[in-house]
């Protein structure tokens, strides 16, 4: 008709307004969706995608969204999500909320790993240098400085047993070596799932045979002397048993913990770190005092005797020590895999109170058990049953309790992990495998057929425990941005270790 617009042929909507009119013979887009550029058309029934500038190149098809704000200069692109699996909580771990998640969303790598076990791309922009370089290296140099006092006071306490037993000192260690060396076993079977720092591991049992003991006969002469000044006769020996030596012997022997979780609280991130250290300083302390209480027997010409104490401490009761130290790790693990670093000083004291009461419970039983057979039986068999009695039930918790640590441990690094798998930097089969022993197992296996592979795979469980670390952390707010870098540094270690071991594999079928 004269005078129409063209752009309005008849039964054709108008757009809305402040909106252009699409060219003539192309539709309207859908309402709420903004005109596509001249020239493009618009396809209905599908999602609108934003298109790159002129001169940008198109982002690959099926490549994901980055989470968050788009990178600079690159287009945003649709892409189905990738399908999340929910990873079932540990016990003894705090509880992980969707909301925590939320807030420290994690930001997806520019290309999904696709379901093909030990497949993937590997995203390239990460750091080169591992971060907290620094600190660490300043931590390393701390604790072989601890470890060399510590082994120097050592050499001062062997000099000192040379001149109190002469050459049967060798006979009083490998006595008092029998329980230790089954101590050390079972824990370094307890910490294979994400094995802690060797040096830590030798500084907690030299603290626990050097330090602590020198500490609490420091400190007990220093109170006896001080109650001697005062006017007093001393302190009684049932008070002394009861209440003075598991204050004195507790607190020396825990407070190096307080010391590793504020000093290296990567290194102490659970329960089951606490348990480890704990008993391994509670091993050595209990090495150090069986060979002077051996000693001493051994000294007054009772070999009878000598052999009878060796059956009863290292044989009956090895585990006291190692049962005591072990409650403040526990609670000390509990407030560092979440907490800010002031509660796990707080949480100390509740660990400290169980170990002194257990401490005090069995040097009293100890004693009353004695005095029964002094004044009722008139012999030693109601102290001797009582005693391997209260042992069997101290040891059986502390092996129950390590055993469940381990177990929950485990859930606790594939439930990390899982993260991971539901942002695309890991598949769900890897986390079945990296977060159980028959999955690792096998894992193992298959990579050592080719060639390099066993070391490129221990190198992604190696970097999968550390990742569960790093990951609680940063849901825990535990780090801040620095705790962020680790993390992007041990994704690329994972991730490039996953790399070369698919090339190896791919190289071997060729």
């Amino acid at each position: 008709m004269p005078g129409q617009n063209p752009q309005l042929a008849p039964g054709r909507p108008m757009p809305p307004q402040g909106q252009p009119m699409p060219p003539q013979g192309q539709p309207m887009p859908p309402q709420g969706q903004p005109m596509p550029p001249q020239g493009q058309p618009v396809v209905q029934g599908q999602p609108q995608q934003m298109r790159p500038a002129p001169g940008q190149p198109m982002q690959p098809q099926g490549q994901p969204m980055m989470q968050g704000q788009p990178m600079p200069g690159q287009p945003v692109m649709y892409a189905p999500p990738v399908q999340a699996r929910v990873y079932a909580q540990p016990r003894f771990a705090p509880t992980v909320t969707q909301e925590m998640r939320i807030r420290a969303g994690m930001q997806a790598p520019q290309q999904v790993v696709t379901d093909t076990p030990w497949t993937g791309a590997v995203r390239k922009a990460q750091p080169e240098t591992e971060p907290e370089s620094t600190g660490n290296i300043v931590r390393l140099v701390a604790a072989i400085l601890v470890l060399v006092g510590l082994v120097f006071g050592l050499i001062i306490l062997a000099v000192l047993g040379g001149l109190s037993f002469g050459v049967r000192l060798f006979a009083l260690i490998g006595l008092s070596a029998v329980p230790l060396i089954g101590i050390i076993a079972y824990v370094l079977w307890l910490d294979r799932w994400r094995p802690q720092p060797k040096l830590l591991l030798g500084i907690c049992l030299l603290w626990g045979a050097v330090a602590a003991v020198i500490l609490t006969l420091v400190f007990s002469i220093a109170g006896e002397i001080a109650l001697v000044l005062a006017g007093f006769q001393g302190v009684p020996s049932l008070v002394g048993t009861v209440i003075q030596a598991p204050i004195l012997e507790e607190t020396m022997k825990t407070v190096l913990l307080l010391v590793i979780v504020l000093a290296a609280r990567r290194y102490f991130e659970g329960p089951l770190d606490g348990l480890v250290y704990g008993a391994l300083i509670g091993a050595g302390f209990a090495f150090t005092e069986n060979i002077l209480y051996l000693g001493g027997a051994w000294n007054e010409g009772q070999v009878e005797g000598l052999m009878e104490l060796f059956v009863v401490r290292c044989l009956c009761a090895p585990l006291l020590h190692t049962t005591f130290s072990t409650a403040a790790g526990v609670s000390i693990g509990l407030a560092a895999r979440k907490w800010a670093w002031w509660t796990t000083i707080l949480m100390w004291l509740p660990g400290l109170l169980i170990g002194m009461t257990l401490h005090g419970l069995w040097n009293g039983s100890m004693v009353l058990l004695a005095f029964i057979d002094q004044e009722i039986t008139h012999n030693e068999i109601v102290s001797r049953v009582g005693m391997i009695v209260l042992s069997l039930i101290y040891s059986a918790a502390w092996v129950t309790l390590s055993l469940i640590l381990r177990r929950s441990e485990r859930m606790h690094t594939q439930n990390m992990l899982g993260d991971y798998a539901n942002s695309g930097w890991l598949t769900h089969a890897e986390v079945d495998m990296l977060g159980t022993w028959k999955g690792r197992k096998n894992g193992r296996d298959w990579a050592k057929s080719f060639p390099g592979g066993k070391e490129e795979m221990k190198t992604m469980i190696r970097t999968s425990g550390k990742l569960s670390t790093t990951r609680m952390r940063v849901l825990a707010g535990i780090g801040g941005e620095q705790e962020r870098k680790i993390e992007r540094a041990e994704l690329k270690q994972f991730t490039d270790a996953r790399e070369r071991l698919l090339a190896a594999s791919k190289q071997t079928v060729r």
